[in-house]
């Protein structure tokens, strides 16, 4: 089944097909639609990005149900060698600590079990609950890449980058 990764109040597993309906429902709301999107589709986008190559996709599960979606990549090059992450939670546990907790595990496993030294992240600048979430782990700012992504209104939007180096995770 794959690593399975406890947290203080989430619990990370390998994401599977049967997840694929939950993860839509999540994606369906329009709170992580806006930074998500997906197109028509959902189903087919929710699918893709498990098969991914490159990418390993948890389910994030608290409550008894699963609440969100936590990926990461890595650069494997020895000279740029680091992991980047992402999430999505169902607005309906916001601040309940799930999306903190879920970053920070996936955190402390990258550094503790892959080596990596550093990690990052990219929210949108206008997404500060997101940017509060990584700065909770030790998550910095480290730079603004301006027109970075197109938005669903099609305008190009900034997004905030943000690293953390090993010996600044907040455990």
């Amino acid at each position: 089944m794959g690593t399975i990764l406890h947290g203080a109040h989430v619990t990370l597993r390998p994401a599977a097909t049967e997840d694929i309906p939950a993860l839509v429902a999540i994606r369906r709301t329009p709170e992580v639609f806006a930074r998500w999107r997906g197109g028509d589709d959902l189903t087919e986008a929710v699918t893709t990005d498990l098969a991914e190559s490159g990418t390993e996709t948890f389910a994030i599960e608290a409550e008894g149900r699963i609440v969100g979606a936590v990926q990461w990549y890595a650069n494997d090059d020895d000279e740029y060698r680091h992991a980047g992450l992402d999430i999505y939670l169902d607005p309906a546990r916001h601040g309940r600590g799930y999306g903190t907790d879920a970053v920070r595990t996936l955190a402390r496993h990258l550094i503790d079990h892959h080596r990596f030294h550093r990690l990052v992240i990219d929210p949108a600048v206008d997404n500060a609950p997101a940017i509060r979430c990584y700065e909770k782990v030790g998550f910095r700012p480290v730079g603004v890449m301006r027109q970075y992504e197109r938005g669903s209104d099609g305008r190009w939007h900034d997004n905030l980058l943000m690293d953390l180096l090993a010996a600044e995770l907040v455990r």
